[in-house]
């Protein structure tokens, strides 16, 4: 499928996935506020964490053997079942470790244990997660892009549905119960759209444990570990140095900005996972894969600026439309966070190089060097300058990780 033909699809599961996040973003702003908008932050990286260790890190995995091995239906099975097993294991795992913590977490978290029963539905809602990942991860290694953006799409119908609907009844509370039992009702969609699909065998379905194929699976599962867990925890530490330093109002302003960007640029994270992880892993020649990679830049860094100018043009209506007049503030933050977004989409094009081609060494290093370095940049640069130095702490550092991938993509390359 070609990479116009897949941006037509995703953008379409994207745009629905926007809509209900920004319906989301909307609801918690109308019913908490700008403090509201921080803990939903906290809470949805908290949402993050558990989804990626309930399936054990896989997905990434998943996605570049099933593009391998879909002409092999031996080392298909084995893989499928081997990653199956692998997930449902660790969504039992974390599914225990959540209940186990949930009071500690929705103090550390949301700072009120009246959400300690959420965590709880969360810990419980982990093996329906690791499902519906395993089944969109199956799906988008065939590469079967329109089938991935129906189930997507009437994912998020669902989602937004139950949002209203409980938000109006248990406000906050019932925006955060939504997100998680909007995760898990996918189910309802991806099951019968995987289940007629032409390649679904009911193989799929067997678990076993498969040495070699858990082996294979576990550099991507440290890989994807790392650069999914380690975000969201950086997150959660920047947002409680802001909220120590300027307080929680402060903390809602920058996840405003934050949200905005993670938004826009929804569409192009998409289509770099969806389009470019199954394509450079079934990609070897070095030629080829030069290629790829200069039609990535060809398509997404022209959309990535005009997309960001046209934000940094809108800010004040955007501020007000997606939450309302008491984030006006926030409008000072746009600059440097947009700057930022498009060096962030730069460097993550080389990075799927990493990922694609199992450097897990180096990628586990990189992203927790980079890890570390965005929060010592983010106290150092809020000391200079404020609450706008986390902006420019977010764009340097993504400058200093583009850098660093140009070196390794020219090397591997080089050696390809």
């Amino acid at each position: 499928m070609s990479l116009v033909r897949t941006g037509f699809y995703t953008s379409i599961a994207t745009a629905a996935r926007l809509l209900a996040g920004l319906v989301v973003i909307k609801l918690v702003a109308w019913f908490a506020g700008p403090e509201g908008v921080g803990k939903l932050g906290q809470f949805m990286s908290l949402m993050s964490l558990l989804a990626v260790l309930a399936g054990g890190g896989i997905s990434a995995g998943i996605v570049k053997y099933v593009a391998e091995y879909r002409h092999d239906a031996q080392r298909l099975s084995r893989l499928l079942a081997a990653a199956l097993w692998y997930a449902l294991c660790a969504s039992c795992v974390m599914g225990c470790a959540a209940l186990l913590f949930s009071r500690q977490l929705a103090l550390w978290l949301l700072g009120d244990f009246h959400y300690e029963s959420l965590i709880r539905i969360l810990a419980i809602a982990q093996l329906g997660i690791a499902l519906v990942n395993y089944i969109l991860a199956v799906i988008n290694g065939f590469m079967d892009v329109r089938r991935l953006a129906f189930v997507q799409v009437l994912g998020s119908v669902i989602g937004v549905v139950m949002a209203v609907g409980l938000s109006r009844w248990l406000h906050l509370y019932g925006v955060l119960l939504a997100l998680v039992l909007g995760q898990v009702l996918t189910l309802l969609v991806g099951v019968p759209a995987w289940w007629r699909s032409p390649y679904f065998r009911r193989s799929m379905l067997r678990m076993h444990f498969d040495r070699e194929m858990t082996k294979r699976l576990a550099a991507f599962s440290v890989m994807t570990l790392t650069s999914a867990l380690l975000p969201p925890l950086i997150n959660i530490a920047v947002r409680n140095h802001l909220a120590q330093q300027f307080g929680w109002e402060q903390v809602g302003y920058w996840q405003a900005v934050s949200k905005v960007s993670d938004a826009y640029l929804l569409f192009l994270t998409t289509a770099i996972n969806i389009y470019y992880l199954p394509k450079l892993a079934s990609t070897h020649e070095r030629a080829s894969l030069v290629l790829e990679l200069r039609s990535a830049y060809r398509h997404l860094l022209p959309l990535v600026i005009m997309l960001a100018a046209l934000v940094y043009v809108m800010r004040n209506e955007v501020t007000h439309l997606l939450f309302s007049a008491d984030f006006t503030a926030a409008n000072v933050l746009y600059g440097p966070q947009l700057i930022g977004d498009v060096v962030k989409i730069a460097s993550f094009v080389l990075s799927y190089l990493m990922l694609a081609k199992a450097m897990t060494r180096l990628f586990v290093i990189s992203e927790c060097v980079f890890a570390v370095s965005y929060l010592a940049l983010v106290y150092l640069f809020t000391a200079w300058f404020g609450l706008v130095g986390a902006m420019y702490a977010f764009a340097i550092n993504y400058l200093l990780y583009l850098a660093f991938n140009v070196l390794v993509a020219r090397r591997y390359l080089g050696e390809a």
